[in-house]
């Protein structure tokens, strides 16, 4: 079981897909304005291509936040790698294209930033994009500490990275309290449980920090609300306001 006793090596503070509302979503561009805003802790979503490469993109498919279209995870990273990801947030990002993992994870830790990575499957590739992004980290995070926090609202997805890489730090996220959560996260030995902030009020804070799981919430933008998280003793903060909240 986790202890709260060992220290959190996490920021507080954590920009949703690396620059939230400021930057094209999933893009290193996004990470170097989260990064000019003052924040070392970023979360951002990982899935498969055809080929079997790694590379950032939060939804299955591709027109909305590039100028592709169809299912990500059925093009070959050829295809996907010539995408403009960037236009759609303003003529400053043309052409910015999805980055791979392993670019990412190159950046993250030549800047020393920390990184919540939720493991994002294309429908049916729950297990190997799982197991593909606990590899990839095992194999290529060199950092001593921390090492990508991996996540995911997939518990077979996450389940497999826990299979492939026990060692690897992993969150169970929730957009509802569903029957046997708590169960699950234990289960799947999980070091923290990320809900919608609607969801995190004190006896739920208490009821993971008495199990050893650290307590953390998506997505924050409002300064009150962040405030009565902190009350609460969360222990990290997912945010698109990083321009108002936070670094």
């Amino acid at each position: 079981m986790p202890s709260l006793a060992t220290p959190w090596p996490y920021p507080f503070w954590i920009a949703h897909r690396g620059g939230g509302r400021l930057a094209p979503e999933n893009t290193l561009a996004a990470f170097r304005v989260g990064a000019a805003h003052g924040y070392k802790a970023f979360e951002c979503d990982v899935k498969l291509s055809a080929d079997d490469v790694l590379f950032l993109l939060h939804d299955d498919t591709l027109q909305r936040t590039t100028d592709g279209e169809g299912i990500a995870g059925e093009r070959p990273w050829a295809e996907l790698s010539q995408l403009d990801a960037g236009s759609g947030h303003g003529a400053a990002f043309a052409g910015e294209p999805p980055p791979t993992l392993r670019a990412l994870m190159r950046a993250a830790q030549a800047n020393h930033w920390a990184l919540n990575l939720e493991i994002k499957p294309t429908p049916g590739c729950e297990h190997r994009t799982g197991q593909a992004v606990a590899h990839a980290v095992a194999r290529e995070w060199t950092r001593h500490t921390p090492p990508p926090l991996l996540s995911s609202f997939d518990v077979a997805a996450l389940r497999a990275a826990q299979e492939a890489a026990p060692a690897q730090p992993r969150a169970l996220l929730l957009d509802t309290l569903w029957p046997d959560w708590f169960a699950t996260a234990l289960a799947l030995d999980c070091i923290a449980v990320v809900t919608h902030h609607r969801w995190m009020d004190a006896t739920l804070v208490q009821q993971l920090h008495d199990a050893g799981l650290r307590a953390l919430v998506y997505t924050v933008n409002d300064v009150e609300l962040a405030q009565r998280l902190i009350g609460r003793g969360v222990d990290g903060i997912i945010t698109d306001a990083i321009d108002r909240l936070g670094p």
